[in-house]
């Protein structure tokens, strides 16, 4: 935003001549930007905007498509600016002429439609979860999760795996945990942003289509981001973490997921999967902004700049209503002095 000066005339004339003036220059100043991409920060990047806009004036229009039809309209240059969970290396920004910089932190949950059985009784390990969605384990009152979950009484059901049908950043987090966990998913299923999933799932658009699938299927297991999962009040699973306790995803674990992790990394994407902390969810990951290095329209370049920015001081609140963590102060910053490379 740019300061205005006020002058005082005696002509009441003049002064209001010059008024409409500035009304027609603050109009004139106001800058559209467009996004698009994942579905992951989409309630977060939406409520920022919608606070951005009351603020200053100017519209920021982000639609949830998924990480790869984000990562490629911004390549496209279809778009001011792209949204992506799975982070984009190195080479791959140098070569599109791309700036990458984190915005929010959040988790992947695993979520289930098992009725009878309340929101994180059911505990799971990682090799027990990824030989459930790679369509190894086929029953809910399985051996391994009985071993898992003694006194707790699992139905004889057949399990739905619950999956994005889109390219998907939150598939590339949670596939990426999962084949740390078992070669065997890793053979079978692969990691990345779209997998081979089993002839036991069910394909769904966007963390809102997992989320009703995994809603209507008995029996049904999936993952979905953490706002989506508490906007719908779903069945959390207790994963097993690195350290060996079981925990339920929540903002605190998301945090101590991040506690020490270095964002000087190109792309300030340091992986936060299966982290060490005593208290760490194991499925965190920080959701990222592609923009244009070297736009071709500077008003565009500038409005992206300003609304993430303004964002990242102003709306740390929101996004903790949301159920995301903000940032650490240090990576702000860090992200602040990433963006001056947006010209």
């Amino acid at each position: 935003m740019f300061a205005s000066k006020r002058v005082f005339f005696k002509m009441a004339g003049i002064a209001a001549a010059l008024g409409m003036g500035a009304m027609v220059s603050a109009s004139a100043l106001a800058v559209d930007i467009t996004g698009a991409g994942a579905t992951f920060p989409y309630a977060v990047y939406t409520k920022w905007a919608e606070a951005y806009k009351a603020a200053t004036g100017n519209q920021v229009n982000y639609q949830g498509i998924g990480s790869s039809g984000g990562i490629k309209q911004i390549k496209a240059k279809t778009v001011d600016f792209g949204g992506t969970d799975a982070p984009l290396k190195e080479a791959e920004l140098d070569a599109a002429g791309l700036v990458q910089v984190p915005t929010v932190m959040g988790a992947a949950t695993i979520v289930v439609n098992l009725p009878g059985i309340e929101s994180g009784k059911l505990k799971l390990d990682g090799e027990t979860t990824a030989d459930i969605f790679r369509g190894a384990i086929k029953k809910w009152n399985d051996p391994a999760i009985a071993k898992l979950n003694p006194g707790v009484k699992l139905p004889d059901t057949a399990i739905t795996v619950a999956h994005r049908s889109d390219g998907s950043g939150t598939t590339f987090v949670v596939s990426n945990y999962l084949a740390k966990q078992s070669m065997a998913f890793k053979r079978d299923v692969g990691a990345g942003t779209t997998v081979n999933w089993p002839a036991n799932g069910v394909g769904g658009k966007g963390n809102p289509g997992v989320a009703a699938n995994v809603q209507k299927i008995a029996g049904a297991i999936g993952y979905v981001d953490i706002a989506d999962a508490m906007k719908n009040k779903m069945t959390f699973v207790a994963l097993k973490n690195k350290a060996g306790n079981y925990i339920v995803p929540n903002q605190d674990a998301v945090a101590d997921a991040a506690a020490g992790a270095d964002f000087k990394v190109k792309g300030m994407a340091p992986d936060l999967l299966d982290q060490g902390h005593k208290n760490a969810w194991p499925i965190v990951s920080a959701t990222f902004v592609l923009a244009y290095e070297k736009g071709a329209d500077a008003t565009k370049q500038k409005g992206v700049v300003d609304f993430i920015t303004w964002s990242l001081n102003n709306g740390q609140k929101m996004a903790e209503d949301l159920g995301f963590v903000p940032l650490p102060k240090n990576v702000v910053k860090m992200v602040e002095a990433e963006m001056k490379n947006i010209k």
